[in-house]
Formats: structure tokens, sequence, C-alpha cells
């Protein structure tokens, strides 16, 4: 269960599970939801949902705008467009939980990809 409050410039987020909270403080919703995903990783355990998928990351503009509450699915070799923007904390059928690392390597992966 995640709850979601805004304190000026801060985005915080909480993750209530098995009996513990784990709380982070960040610019945006996206980088506090990593942060918190990392911690569960502990446990061995992965959010579902478009934040913690292999192919959603934030893309700047998408993100300044919305507090890293939307993020964009993307393709390998094609740049994302608008039908591809998620609630990073909304689910679907093509959602792909992974561990950080690998959403990251996912991303670079996608960034070499694309046409120059």
């Amino acid at each position: 269960m995640f709850t979601l409050h805004v304190d000026g410039a801060v985005c915080s987020l909480a993750c209530a599970y098995r009996d513990k909270v784990i709380k982070a403080d960040e610019e945006d919703f996206f980088e506090a939801l990593f942060q918190i995903r990392q911690e569960l990783e502990a446990d061995g355990l992965l959010p579902f949902c478009y934040g913690a998928s292999a192919n959603v990351y934030p893309e700047n503009t998408v993100m300044e705008k919305s507090r890293g509450l939307i993020a964009c699915k993307v393709k390998t070799g094609q740049f994302p467009q608008e039908t591809d923007l998620v609630d990073i904390f909304d689910d679907g059928v093509d959602v792909v939980p992974v561990f950080v690392h690998m959403q990251q390597q996912f991303w670079e992966e996608w960034l070499a990809s694309l046409p120059s």
C-alpha cells in the first residue's frame, strides 16, 4: 500500500507491507518509488505497477510536469508517444516488474537503440 504526500518541493512516499513501513522523501515520486523499491528488494519483493516495470522510465519534461507520477512505456528503437504515458502506480497486463538495476539496464539499452 503506497501513500503519497506533497510538502512544497518534497514528494513523500510511504509503503506499508507485512507490518512494516518504508518512507522516502525525494524531488519526485518516481525517485521516491525507486528508493523504496531498493529496500523492498531486500525482502525479495517487487511492486506490481508501471513504476517498477522493465520498460517504463520517466522522461524529463513529463516528469517535471507530473512530479514523477507519469512515466513513459518505451519500445526498443522507438521514441515514446503520448499514448505511452502511464501513471507509475497503475498496473496493467503489460507490467513486467523487475529489480531496480534491471530497469536501469533496460533504459540504457533503449537509449542506445534509438536512431541518431
